[in-house]
């Protein structure tokens, strides 16, 4: 009797531990879909051995059953590989579905180099995936829980899948998909070691304090959270310049949050975007190898992938 228990009370602790939402998604792993074709563009060919492959992930969210347009990019081979989630951020055009699906291609290439696999699921609303985003800005905290709700659909499919390495996960993600990794993050999901913050955050053009509001929302997750956190911010980057940044990690560390950040200084015209340019990789790459040793993730090049 005590057998049979044991995968009942571990997925009650899971409910318990994830939140409402991540228990939720439990129900809706096993109805994945693979689509015939990517929504949206025609995107640039990447090296075969990224594995790439776009699937459609049902969720239900506010009640509507929808699916979430996700990219796996996975090197070659059964795994278990350790798991990258990547968070999109959210270009400046009124209706999400217009933009592209995310890639991130440079920052994939690297991991899949070190045999990871990386996960990116476009969130409620976003390019190819169902419902309509809200812009709920003005309430930061409330956002990146929200946009974490879709991550967590996402990550329950792919911890289903053989290949997924249930003890070695890592969040990360840029501009809105930085404070959604930071929100997921502070859920203190089993097997999630690391979070890295690419320049997270999300802003108003609402006659709204929004900076506050997100210096709030990081307060609010640095109190829960438990997991290591890496941040990068530069000096010229127009969404959240350095005092913000400075404001948010105090915020952050002040409340208990584990947290690191690198002030990188000025990069192009805008070092929001650093981590989807080539010539970012000097700068966040070394500090990641860093950080992904002291939460015992690997870090060598396992295998070739043209740059």
């Amino acid at each position: 009797m005590r057998d049979r228990l044991r995968p009942l009370l571990a997925a009650l602790l899971c409910a318990l531990a994830c939140g409402r939402a991540f228990a939720q998604a439990q129900t809706q792993v096993t109805m994945l879909q693979p689509l015939t074709k990517p929504a949206g563009p025609q995107l640039p060919a990447v090296d075969k051995r990224m594995g790439e492959q776009v699937v459609a992930v049902p969720a239900t969210i506010g009640g509507d059953a929808i699916t979430l347009q996700t990219t796996i990019f996975k090197p070659p081979g059964n795994g278990p590989f350790p798991v990258l989630f990547m968070n999109h951020g959210k270009s400046g055009g009124s209706d999400a579905h217009l933009q592209e699906r995310a890639r991130y291609v440079v920052l994939s290439k690297q991991f899949v180099r070190r045999g990871y696999a990386v996960v990116i699921p476009m969130r409620l609303g976003f390019a190819g995936s169902g419902g309509i985003y809200v812009n709920s800005h003005c309430q930061a905290e409330k956002n990146g829980d929200d946009q974490a709700n879709s991550l967590f659909f996402a990550m329950q499919y792919a911890m289903k899948q053989p290949w997924a390495d249930q003890e070695h996960v890592l969040l990360a993600g840029q501009s809105h998909g930085g404070l959604t990794a930071i929100a997921a993050g502070s859920h203190n999901i089993s097997g999630v070691r690391g979070v890295i913050n690419f320049a997270g955050g999300v802003n108003s053009r609402s006659k709204c304090d929004w900076q506050g509001a997100l210096v709030d929302a990081f307060k609010a997750y640095g109190a829960r959270g438990k997991v290591p956190t890496l941040w990068f911010y530069g000096a010229n980057d127009t969404h959240f310049g350095p005092k913000l940044a400075a404001d948010l990690y105090a915020a952050y560390t002040g409340a208990g949050g584990k947290a690191e950040l690198i002030a990188f200084g000025p990069f192009k015209s805008d070092a929001h975007a650093m981590v989807l340019s080539p010539e970012g990789v000097p700068i966040w790459l070394p500090e990641t190898e860093r950080f992904l040793k002291t939460i015992g993730m690997p870090t060598e090049i396992k295998y070739a992938i043209k740059e």
